[in-house]
Formats: C-alpha cells, structure tokens, sequence
C-alpha cells in the first residue's frame, strides 16, 4: 500500500558571526566558565548583530537547505517557521522570509511553541504535505533569544543563544512500513499549568512591551526528562520501533545534563547522541535543526539513518518525532 511520507529532501543551518564566550560573561555578570559549564556543558553561544533579525538568519538557513535539497525558492509552496522572537507582533517573520527569498506562492506562517516550536513546526508541516494540500515545505527554526534576556540575571543570560536551521521537506510515496523515507511519527503535548516556570514578563496584550525571559531553572529540569522521555515512548510504540533501532537520537540542546539524562532514561549509548549545545547554547526553536545540519555535514547522519528528535519548551510544550533521513 502506497502513502504519502514527508521526506526531508535537505537541511542547513546559520550562527551570527559574533561568538560570546564564557569568559567574557563572567565579566558581565557575577559567573564562571566553571560555573556555567559543570551546570549547563555550554562554552560558547552566538548573538546576533545590531540589525540582524530573526527573519534574516531564518533566510540563510533556508538558502543553505534548498542548495543541500537542489531545489530553487520557487520550488517551495509552504513555510512554518518556529520561533518565540518574531521580528515583529506581526505580520509573521514567515512572510518575511517568503518575501527574501523572492516565493510569491502558497503560504507562510509562524508557529510559536517556543524551545518545542521545531517539533511541532515539523509535525505540522508534514500534516499538511500528506493532507495533499502542498508538495514542498521549508521548516525553519530561527531565534533571536539575546534580545529578550535580561543580561543582568546569570540564571537565564549564560544558557541562551541567537540561530536559525531549517529542512526541506517533500511529500513522496512510500510504502507504509517502518523502513520508509521521511517523518514516520509525531507525538505533541502542553501542559499549561507549568507556564510561570518558563515564560517571558511581557507582550502586547499585557505590558506593551517584549518583555524579558524567566525561568525556574530547577522545575524545569525536574519535568524535563520524564516529560520528553514519554514523548519519546508513544513515538516509538506507535511506529513499532525500539529505542534499540534509533540510529541518532538529536535532542533540544538545553542543557547537557538533560541531554545525557534523557538518553540514559531510554538506553541510547552516548555515541548515538548529537550534542552542539557546547557551542551553539541553548537556540529554542532553531537548537533541533542546528544539530541535524552539524551532523549532516560531518557525515555522522545518513540517508536511511533513523534519526530520534525530541524538545520541552515554555508553556510547558514537548514533543518527539520519529524520521528516517
């Protein structure tokens, strides 16, 4: 029996080119490349430009994955981009990205999930591919984090970082089994009892103005694992795969300790883990797509490799899908 897959077709990434280091935010704020490092495994992270948007990063990322997919901006009928730090309430930055790349066809529209915003901009997408509605998807990823921190609090301002990554996906037939090409599986969840452990203090309904994050740090690595190891669960029993199979697991880079909590929770051996929160900090929406490029390039993932995603963001959102590459 034939159906319809979500096929990634090509993926690339963007970081801005001005890195912050540790050391230099210990000159900032009352911090320590130790410190920051025994509690988050972060060394570095990017910040974006004076004049550098979300919608601008979200471009070059879309232009990297277009020349990996051999495609041209016409080709593309639908753009989700996830992101908490939209260039402006609105319209949507995805119009903006339509725009830059020159598509005056289909549709374009943001998805706000924040750090989960990926996942579910992916499961979306693919919904909307097999639904027969379009034939070719960019999903993006893109944040400007550094504008929203509060760079005298340490708890927030060292885990955050500014990028974008995004994927082509293409609706092709497949068989229906397990070894197909493309997304084989989606799980998405909120809870939004959580929202005051993970929020940003302002918006235009309610102060007028962007606002800064705030985060209780110690909940939401409490609720962490457990709620995006169960993600991860319903994913794999509802496509009959084992944890066993998972060629890649590729998880939100928030923290490495979550990372390595999750991956010992479900059995993945460490070697099976993609993890650029070292360099990259914690990116939201664009930390999945980040780290799918970087292994991509080097080499590590492969067409036909089964790759696990997964994310917990604000709200609380969090979600996991199943895609082989």
């Amino acid at each position: 029996m034939s159906i319809t897959r979500s096929v990634v077709r090509g993926c690339g990434s963007y970081l801005p080119a001005r890195t912050l280091t540790n050391h230099e935010l210990a000159g900032m704020v009352d911090t320590s490349d130790e410190w920051i490092v025994q509690r988050t495994g972060i060394r570095e992270r990017h910040i974006a430009a004076a004049g550098e948007y979300t919608s601008d990063m979200a471009v070059h990322a879309a232009q990297g994955a277009l020349a990996a997919a051999g495609l041209a901006p016409q080709d593309i009928d639908l753009i989700v981009l996830a992101t908490a730090t939209p260039d402006n309430t609105f319209p949507a930055s995805a119009v903006a990205v339509q725009a830059k790349l020159g598509i005056t066809s289909g549709a374009a529209f943001d998805l706000q999930a924040v750090c989960s915003g990926f996942v579910f901009a992916l499961s979306t997408a693919d919904s909307m591919l097999r639904a027969g509605d379009f034939k070719r998807a960019l999903v993006i990823g893109s944040e400007t984090f550094s504008r929203i921190l509060d760079w005298k609090d340490r708890t927030t301002c060292v885990i955050f970082g500014d990028g974008a990554g995004a994927v082509v996906l293409e609706a092709q037939p497949q068989s229906g089994t397990k070894a197909d090409r493309g997304v084989l599986g989606a799980k998405l969840r909120s809870d939004g009892r959580y929202k005051d452990k993970l929020y940003v203090d302002g918006g235009p309904s309610t102060t007028g103005t962007a606002g800064y994050l705030r985060m209780e740090g110690k909940e939401v690595f409490r609720h962490a694992v457990g709620m995006m190891t169960g993600a991860i669960t319903d994913v794999l029993d509802a496509t009959g795969t084992t944890a066993a199979e998972i060629d890649w697991f590729v998880p939100h880079q928030a923290n490495q300790r979550i990372i390595d909590g999750c991956a010992h929770k479900l059995g993945v051996p460490s070697e099976k883990v993609i993890s650029t929160v070292a360099r990259h900090g914690n990116t939201s929406a664009a930390s999945i797509p980040l780290a799918l490029d970087t292994a991509v390039a080097d080499g590590r993932i492969k067409p036909g490799d089964l790759v696990m995603i997964e994310a917990m963001g604000g709200g609380f959102t969090w979600g996991a899908a199943l895609i082989r590459w």
